[in-house]
């Protein structure tokens, strides 16, 4: 997706005056529950210290890695967090289990999820998947919930098909032959081909269903009592986005120091816009970053229950929340 001169104009006039701004007395800890270790993708959340996006609104930032979107939903279920960063589908499956929880922030409106395989395996479409050994970063992450819909789409259960976890670097195991296809996202696709990966086929889960990848969510209660600091983070969130979306080259260069996969800034700057282009949509355009697009997630959350995916009917609007969000423009 290409980003306007216009929305790169308004992102760096969004930026914070941190250099002189007054900092508040006290700082609010808010720790956010990832779904992944400290890697280049989540840079908004690892300059903190070299940029001071979260201290200027009055935030000590902390965060938790965890192996995929169920991981940080059980991290503040459990308390060890504030804030989860996950996906709608783990967001759906907690839900249809009658957690309360409250989307608060759309942080990637675009589906950022594929099914890739060697072009010699000749699996070009979900059915082909049938029988097959297909890699996921784990089994309670945005992969395999992706993988899922793409074989509901081709009337296949996920017993139809063996399902291996290989953490974020699954495609080695794809290399060498130890699954016949894995799920990744386009990042991940990205650095994959960066090490060799050669001919591949690729089937974009989007394409079946362009939702949101990643929302900021947080439990009811924690919505309910903190919605001043919450509030606060999402600008400083916002903030380091736009940074980040203005600055690629600088924030490639801060993820060298701050991302435990971040060796390599060339690497680096592919990666982050990637994820620049994930963070906007024609809602965003609009709206601001974090607009949260809740027709797309209801129509998400309808398939996945006629996919059988959850059980339950869930109506979206009750549990999103975009009062939150900073200087949100009405559209």
């Amino acid at each position: 997706m290409n980003l306007s001169r216009r929305h790169l104009l308004a992102a760096a006039a969004a930026l914070p005056a941190a250099g002189w701004a007054q900092q508040p007395a006290r700082l609010d800890k808010v720790t956010v529950a990832g779904w992944s270790k400290p890697i280049v993708e989540v840079t908004p959340l690892l300059v903190e210290e070299d940029k001071g996006f979260y201290k200027a609104q009055g935030i000590a930032l902390a965060y938790v890695p965890g192996a995929g979107g169920g991981d940080a939903i059980r991290n503040i279920l459990s308390g060890q967090a504030d804030v989860a960063f996950t996906d709608p589908g783990s967001l759906f499956a907690a839900l249809d289990k009658g957690e309360k929880l409250r989307a608060i922030y759309d942080i990637y409106p675009q589906n950022v999820f594929n099914v890739v395989s060697l072009k010699k395996s000749n699996i070009t479409k979900p059915a082909d998947l049938k029988g097959k050994k297909i890699g996921v970063y784990s089994l309670s992450s945005g992969t395999r919930q992706n993988l899922l819909v793409l074989l509901h789409q081709a009337g296949l259960k996920e017993s139809d098909v063996t399902i291996v976890v290989t953490g974020l670097l699954n495609f080695a195991p794809l290399l060498q032959g130890q699954v016949d296809a894995t799920a990744a996202t386009d990042t991940g696709l990205l650095v994959g081909r960066r090490r060799g990966l050669g001919d591949v086929n690729v089937m974009e889960v989007g394409k079946s269903l362009n939702v949101s990848s990643d929302l900021f969510v947080v439990r009811e209660e924690v919505f309910q009592q903190k919605k001043a600091v919450l509030k606060r983070f999402l600008h400083a969130y916002r903030d380091a986005a736009a940074w980040m979306i203005a600055n690629p080259e600088e924030a490639a260069q801060l993820a060298a120091k701050r991302a435990i996969d971040g060796s390599d800034p060339a690497v680096n700057l592919e990666i982050i816009r990637a994820r620049n282009a994930s963070s906007v949509s024609e809602l965003t355009r609009r709206q601001g970053l974090g607009a949260i697009d809740v027709a797309s997630l209801q129509k998400a959350a309808d398939a996945y229950r006629q996919l059988g995916l959850i059980r339950n009917p869930i109506k979206v609007a009750d549990f999103v929340s975009q009062e939150l969000l900073p200087g949100r423009a009405q559209s």
